[in-house]
Order: C-alpha cells, then structure tokens, then sequence
C-alpha cells in the first residue's frame, strides 16, 4: 500500500552516499523523488528501485551542478513544479589538504558547488513554497562549519556559509511556514573522503558513522525541529550553550565607541 504523498522531494547530490540515503528514507515516508547528479545511469537504476520498492514517482535529471547551463536547468525544475516541497541541498565536495598544498582551481569549484550551487537553489525554491503556503529546505553542511581547523579551510568556509545561510534563512522565513535545517555530519562512511584526499579507511573507525544512521539521526532533528542538527553530539545542551552565547554577543557587535580594552581615547 502506497503511503499518502508528502508531494516532491529534489534531491541534490542523490546518486551516492548520503545523498542516496535520504531518497531511500524520503521515499518510504511518502515523498515523490527528483533525484539530482551527474551519472544518469546510476540514478535511473535507483530511481527504477524505489519505485519498484515504494511505489513512488521518480524522476532521474542528469546534471553537474558547477556547470552554469545544468545548474539553471535545475533551478527552472524547483521554479516551476508546483508540487515540490522539500529541497535536499545534499551535493557538495571537500578537501583534506592544507591551504598551501590545495589546487586554487579546485577550491574555487568548491565554492561554486558548496556555495554558489546551494544559494542559486534555494533562492529559485523558496518564492513557490512561500505562494504555496510552506515546505522545507534541507542544508548539509559539516561539524567544519563550526570548528574549520579540522579539514581544509576553504571546505570549512564553505560549510560556515550553509550554516550562517540556513540560521538567515531560519530567520527571514519564520512567518512563512518554512522548515529550515542545517545537518553538521561528522566523518561519514561515503566515498566523499577519497575525493576529498583521504579515504575513509584512514580515518579513526571510532569516529567515523554509517551514512544510514547519519540520515537517520538527521531525520529524527528534522522531525524535532531542530535547526541545527549535528548527528554525533551526545548532549545537544552544548550546542544551546554554544547558540546561546552567539546570541548573546549580538547587542554588543555594533556600538558608537570601541570596546575599552583598546583604549582608544576621543580624537585629537
């Protein structure tokens, strides 16, 4: 029996690791799929086994997001579909290599795909789910965004902007009916390590979490309304303190006079 349709989930990033455990999990709680990545025949084979599997409606777009063309494509599908009320900005890549040993060439596509892929998205999702009276956007970001010493500093940066982007977006939209989530994974089981210059089987195992249970855990935020949701932290009062000492510096970040420790006395 078919479950009662959530209406459309799209996908970014949906042939593999991550990414492919959320079209799974989506699916079974009755979402129709559009499954976004660069190998068509991948995703037509996952396609064609979730419909099997859960009797949804999938449809497979081949596209490289860091290609300006396959990215507008993309963008014109969430403008227009009507039916769309999930986005799952789930595509991205990362690096282990230090600033002096990166390829510049390649930190800057991972910007535009981190960054400029993710914004351009979101922006084109948000206008329709706001006329059509709410939704949800899904940003996977890293536990980088809030500690960049770990990985390479530009993937940290990268990751900083989809956190600091979702808590706007959190806040712009919060008459909107709009549920805004950032995932902060940590090491994850996927093949996004070997990309990024280190496979995961060099990684301490005790860090390292299954990508179903990632998904799962970050589901389970998603379901609580968490904003931030970072799957390994074993007590979520730490990020509220960490949260709660950010908002609290807020009143102080712009004044008339510098702070007093510096000392810097009227003009001459």
């Amino acid at each position: 029996m078919t479950t009662q349709s959530k209406g459309t989930a799209l996908i970014t990033g949906a042939s593999t690791g991550i990414g492919a455990v959320y079209a799974h999990r989506l699916a079974k709680r009755g979402y129709d799929l559009i499954l976004v990545a660069r190998n068509r025949d991948r995703l037509r084979d996952m396609a064609s086994r979730l419909t099997a599997e859960t009797g949804r409606t999938i449809e497979a777009i081949a596209a490289d997001l860091n290609d300006k063309a396959d990215l507008a494509r993309v963008e014109e599908v969430l403008r227009s579909d009507a039916s769309i009320t999930l986005l799952v900005n789930n595509a991205g890549v990362g690096g282990t290599a230090p600033l002096l040993g990166s390829d510049i060439d390649k930190m800057e596509q991972m910007i535009n795909l981190n960054v400029v892929a993710l914004t351009r998205l979101t922006y084109a999702v948000v206008p329709g789910l706001v006329a059509r009276g709410g939704g949800a956007i899904i940003n996977i970001a890293s536990i980088v965004a809030v500690a960049p010493e770990i990985l390479n500093g530009v993937y940290g940066g990268s990751k900083a902007f989809v956190l600091a982007f979702s808590q706007s977006l959190k806040h712009e939209l919060a008459d909107k009916n709009i549920n805004i989530q950032a995932v902060m994974p940590g090491a994850t089981a996927t093949d996004f390590w070997g990309i990024a210059g280190t496979p995961v089987e060099h990684l301490p195992t005790e860090i390292v979490m299954s990508a179903e249970d990632m998904v799962d855990a970050a589901l389970a935020g998603f379901d609580q309304g968490e904003l931030a949701t970072i799957p390994a932290l074993p007590d979520y009062a730490q990020w509220q303190a960490y949260e709660s000492a950010r908002q609290a510096m807020m009143p102080n970040l712009s004044r008339t006079k510098p702070a007093d420790r510096y000392h810097v006395g009227p003009a001459a």
